[in-house]
């Protein structure tokens, strides 16, 4: 994986990762091409130790490991059920929940809430490595 792609998975800058890599937190070799390159399970290894996901309040716990702190961007609501979205960093996450839910939760755009995400089905997404025939 070329440097530059590894700091946008990471959401670093290029500078950064190649800090990473002179300290040792990253190794790189060189590719045929006279690039510098790092492996992708190693990046995915440090997106995973530097995460820092938001702790629960003291006595909860939950089996939900997929959490996102960001910001209320939008409401849409009728009479009945609501549509949020937040922004999570880079993520954009949408929640339809009830509009009494969202009064209790006394949101509003701008305001700071955390998208916990429990699911058993997830779709994965990846690019074709077989090439084309």
């Amino acid at each position: 994986m070329r440097i530059r792609d590894a700091a946008a998975y990471l959401g670093v800058s290029d500078d950064t990762v190649r800090r990473w890599i002179d300290r040792g937190l990253l190794g790189a070799r060189t590719d045929e091409s006279g690039r510098k390159v790092v492996d992708g399970y190693e990046v995915a290894m440090v997106a995973r130790d530097h995460a820092s996901p938001p702790r629960l309040p003291p006595g909860l716990r939950s089996s939900a490991r997929n959490r996102f702190v960001g910001l209320v961007t939008e409401i849409r609501s009728d009479a009945v059920m609501s549509q949020v979205e937040l922004q999570c960093g880079p993520f954009r996450v949408v929640s339809l929940m009830s509009s009494e839910a969202v009064r209790d939760l006394g949101l509003e755009p701008g305001s700071v809430a955390v998208a916990v995400i429990k699911s058993t089905n997830v779709v994965i997404e990846t690019e074709d490595q077989r090439g084309s025939a």
